[in-house]
């Protein structure tokens, strides 16, 4: 298929998946490198291999997981025309993104109940990473609920029909993108010790 062919139309839709899946790609580039960084440090003495995941992180697998299906719900009833229910499954995407983000913050403060710092005497270098990895993760999923709060708010204007919903499927992808990642991560640090 000729790229450089189609609709002005066509060629905007292509143009801005691209940009989408170079941004996604940089993402994944970024994480790997921190990933690498945590495996290379875990040789170190002092790696601390007793640390148990805090348990609001365990239960922010299942609110990733139920976002992404009621982003998919909602595209899905876009696409039906179904207008009424599609905005209210994004009120709960974004609700359940927000529950996500006060999962993590209390998940820190789960660490630092334990006595775990990110810096300071009471820090180590997994506890530094585990926060750095997080915190990154955690920054790019409020630049996706800023993209829900778009999404909802084009929705509510009605911009997406079962005809056109560019901005609603490019707001998904990274939404399902950001929970995966989540997965990746936690599974990452659960079965890495």
């Amino acid at each position: 298929m000729d790229l450089t062919q189609g609709t002005f139309e066509e060629k905007r839709r292509r143009s801005k998946k691209m940009m989408l899946y170079f941004a996604i790609g940089s993402m994944i580039m970024a994480f790997a490198g921190l990933i690498s960084a945590y495996i290379v440090s875990s040789s170190r003495p002092d790696w601390i291999t007793d640390f148990v995941l805090p348990s609001s992180f365990v239960i922010n697998l299942f609110t990733a997981l139920a976002s992404s299906i009621t982003f998919l719900v909602a595209r899905k009833l876009t696409a039906k025309g179904e207008h009424g229910k599609a905005s209210f499954m994004l009120a709960i995407t974004l609700l359940i993104g927000i529950l996500f983000v006060f999962l993590q913050f209390s998940g820190f403060g789960q660490i630092i109940a334990e006595g775990y710092y990110f810096t300071g005497a009471q820090s180590n270098a997994k506890i530094s990473f585990l926060y750095i990895i997080v915190a990154f993760h955690l920054a790019h999923v409020l630049s996706g609920l800023i993209a829900v709060v778009v999404v909802t708010i084009q929705h509510l204007r009605k911009k997406y029909t079962p005809t056109s919903m560019l901005g609603m499927e490019l707001g998904e992808q990274f939404w399902h993108f950001l929970g995966i990642m989540w997965l990746v991560l936690f599974l990452f640090f659960y079965f890495l010790k």
